[in-house]
């Protein structure tokens, strides 16, 4: 039987599709805290969200008919909704909205590990050589540099900042090996977004975002943005280039046992490397986020 999932992960906002994705007047089945949804768009474009019963993956519906409809806001590309109370806000991306960038959506794609567990590793820098090897990484060049985190109270979030690493190909518009400088967000306890060092303009950062909808405890589906300055990539080769560094991030994540991420950090060796996953790991834990992980014991 699924235990609940706590008051708040309940009451935030959580993201459960690609909105251009959503077919109007047609169903899109989901699962969220292990709840089924149903998702359709209406003939205005704007999705409906709701409980699901009986519905089919497929089904052709009315959105005009669904009467009783769980709270949706659209954002970044994405649908969102939540179980609980929904809060007035979302975190802010300011970045998304600037008229030259390439904003996209890099696909949803399930995984058998909670989200606390993908937000973490979207967090790590130390698996870059051995995992996507002269991509974001390569041997020699295998040290994680000292940087700085903090987790701010008034933003309500895990901020980590000076993070360098030399980079084989930083992104897709990258023609030569540069050392790339990164700062991770995490905003909400299971979404980070990423800044990282832009080949095209010095003055400004590629802005890569991980929203993680957590279907069960140990299972989720990894929804990608993109908001990049490139101005010869196509989109096709910007999403599949994305697509390409989480293709070898998802078979690590799902040998990873436990599933559920251990809150204590003395459960898992860390390293100087682990700095953000630390802060990461406390602040869940001070804000009583139990679903999806192994609280530290009391």
């Amino acid at each position: 039987m699924p235990q609940a999932p706590d008051t708040i992960t309940r009451n935030l906002w959580h993201v459960v599709a690609a909105t251009d994705e959503l077919r109007i007047g047609l169903v899109e089945t989901t699962l969220l805290l292990d709840t089924p949804l149903a998702l359709t768009r209406g003939i205005d474009g704007e999705p409906v969200v709701w409980l699901r019963s009986d519905e089919q993956n497929g089904d052709e519906i009315d959105a005009e008919t669904v009467l009783e409809r769980l709270p949706v806001r659209t954002a970044y590309g994405y649908t969102w909704t939540c179980l609980g109370t929904a809060p007035a806000a979302l975190f802010p991306i300011p970045e998304f909205a600037e008229p030259d960038r390439v904003n996209m959506s890099c696909g949803s794609i399930a995984i058998h590990v909670s989200a606390p567990r993908a937000v973490e590793n979207f967090l790590d820098m130390g698996h870059f050589p051995y995992v996507h090897t002269d991509i974001l990484g390569s041997e020699p060049h295998t040290e994680v540099k000292e940087y700085d985190v903090e987790v701010s109270e008034e933003r309500d979030e895990v901020l980590a900042t000076k993070c360098r690493f030399m980079q084989p190909r930083a992104a897709k518009s990258a023609t030569t090996a540069m050392e790339v400088e990164y700062v991770y967000r995490v905003p909400h306890p299971f979404c980070s977004v990423l800044y990282k060092s832009c080949p095209e303009d010095e003055s400004r950062r590629d802005v890569i975002g991980i929203f993680l909808q957590p279907m069960t405890e140990e299972r989720c589906r990894a929804h990608l943005l993109q908001s990049m300055i490139d101005s010869t990539s196509t989109i096709t080769d910007l999403r599949r280039f994305q697509q390409t560094i989480f293709g070898q991030d998802k078979p690590i994540l799902e040998n990873q046992y436990p599933k559920k991420l251990p809150l204590d950090p003395r459960s898992e060796t860390p390293i100087r490397a682990d700095k953000s996953a630390i802060a990461y790991r406390r602040w869940l834990s001070q804000k009583g986020i139990t679903y999806g992980v192994i609280p530290v014991a009391s």
